[in-house]
């Protein structure tokens, strides 16, 4: 049995997807992922996404040159979010950040007790 995202579950056929640095296992970014770009992306182990602000198919670094070489791929027990483990070759965010999460909110001093 192949593995492989429930793109039906949602109706965008959208799913999730979470990319983290598979050395630092820092998280880098999440996005998401079609069944086109999810073969794409299959096919030549490099991230490709869906762009929902522009409609279209998304090779991630295709103009800033941050691509993200492919590690493993895996999928949770409802196979609707993807975890990729990548090489990066630059920074993943489009502000030139190493990683989208990089600003903190500030939490109330009770810290959820």
């Amino acid at each position: 049995m192949t593995l492989k995202p429930n793109f039906e579950k949602y109706p965008d056929g959208l799913v999730p997807t979470i990319v983290v640095d598979d050395k630092t296992q820092q998280v880098l970014m999440m996005a998401y992922m079609n069944e086109a770009s999810y073969q794409l992306s299959l096919e030549s182990n490099q991230t490709w996404f869906w762009s929902r602000s522009r409609q279209e198919l998304w090779h991630k670094g295709a103009t800033s040159g941050n691509t993200q070489a492919i590690v493993s791929i895996q999928i949770d027990c409802d196979e609707d979010t993807l975890l990729v483990r990548v090489n990066p070759a630059g920074p993943a965010c489009h502000t030139g950040q190493t990683s989208c999460f990089y600003r903190d909110i500030k939490l109330n001093s009770a810290g959820g007790q």
